[in-house]
């Protein structure tokens, strides 16, 4: 079922999300997420680069815990657009975010 968004009320962004990945912007969603996958890698390819220095990692190690932080931002932030654009709902697609307060961010967005 396509929703048209003119049809949607006003201030319903969920439904305004929903609608968008019936029409043609799903497939572009998609092909976001495995770019952020793509990101991911590169991300975790510079990481692996600066851990082979023992000094550097002894000098930045909680900087460099980061990373992972983002590296998991990013995992599922690609994983929500493919949800969504595989046709879940808004709702549902943000319940399945494993980190909290990014699934807190998200509801709040969706509210």
């Amino acid at each position: 079922m396509t929703t048209h968004l003119e049809e949607l009320p006003e201030g319903a962004p969920a439904a305004k999300v929903a609608a968008a990945a019936d029409g043609p912007a799903g497939p572009l969603w998609q092909a976001l997420a495995r770019e952020m996958r793509v990101a991911r890698e590169l991300l975790e390819q510079l990481a692996g680069v600066l851990v082979t220095d023992e000094r550097f990692v002894l000098d930045y190690i909680d900087q460099l815990q980061a990373f992972d932080l983002i590296a998991q931002h990013v995992d599922e932030s690609a994983a929500l657009l493919d949800r969504v654009a595989g046709g879940q709902s808004p709702d549902e697609a943000v319940g399945q975010v494993r980190l909290t307060v990014m699934q807190d961010r998200l509801r709040a967005a969706l509210d």
